[in-house]
């Protein structure tokens, strides 16, 4: 049986990723921190652990995953947050926030891992298509998901030596928890059960970035091809009209 960790798991698209997982036969190491909502989809299957940590905690996430009893054979560092500031206004201990889950507690899952990394192992990490643009109030968040892709692209050809897999997961708008705090209009908005099937099929043929909905993100990598004053320009315009 093919084994997956997703962190994340208790809500949004890592809760519906946990599940089609595991519809689809596969053993389901389920990560999160909301332990009473994992228990309540899993029911107790043998085809799942259940795992709770901080994934913001170094020393926590090496010792609940270094314990891990079998390797696995496909990651998904899916956990993540997003807060927005206003005006350009600079709040450090918001950007801290932020990075502390976007970037450094994907980097605590992956130094917790990296041991059981081999020629089977497929790592997928949960970028966002804010790291595209530069978009009004997305600072943190999109500076952080910009880290997480330059992250993706290196480490997918330092651990090629070791045959390990890296895909970037590039979601659009997608209706969870999180963005359901969103006080604009969020184009192209998705389920999370076709989040779950577009990663899913993008993972299986083993893409280098997993991004959705194409109309959408094919859209967005045009604009980040202009020039950056046209960029600029095009994103004043398209944000101006929705507001």
């Amino acid at each position: 049986m093919k084994r997956v960790l997703i962190t994340g798991a208790s809500s949004g698209i890592g809760l519906q990723l946990a599940k089609d997982y595991a519809n689809d036969g596969w053993h389901v190491v389920a990560c999160g921190r909301n332990v009473e909502q994992l228990n309540l989809w899993s029911k107790g299957s043998d085809a799942v652990t259940i795992l709770s940590f901080d994934v913001t905690n170094e020393i926590e996430t090496k010792e609940v995953l270094g314990n891990i009893e079998s390797p696995c054979d496909l990651i998904i560092l899916n956990a993540g947050t997003c807060e927005y500031i206003d005006n350009g206004h600079i709040d450090v201990a918001l950007f801290k926030r932020v990075f502390d889950i976007n970037v450094f507690g994907l980097l605590n899952c992956i130094q917790a891992l990296q041991d059981t990394f081999s020629a089977q192992t497929h790592l997928a990490l949960m970028g966002s298509t804010a790291a595209y643009l530069g978009l009004p109030r997305a600072e943190a968040y999109g500076a952080s998901k910009a880290a997480v892709a330059y992250l993706a692209k290196t480490l997918t050809i330092d651990l090629e030596p070791k045959g390990v897999t890296v895909s970037l997961v590039s979601p659009g708008f997608v209706k969870t928890p999180l963005t359901d705090k969103n006080d604009f209009p969020m184009p192209m908005l998705v389920t999370p059960k076709e989040a779950s099937l577009a990663i899913r099929q993008g993972l299986e043929k083993k893409k280098t970035e997993v991004h959705f909905p194409k109309k959408f993100t094919f859209f967005l990598k045009l604009i980040a091809s202009l020039p950056m004053a046209l960029q600029l320009a095009v994103i004043r315009k398209i944000t101006r009209k929705a507001q």
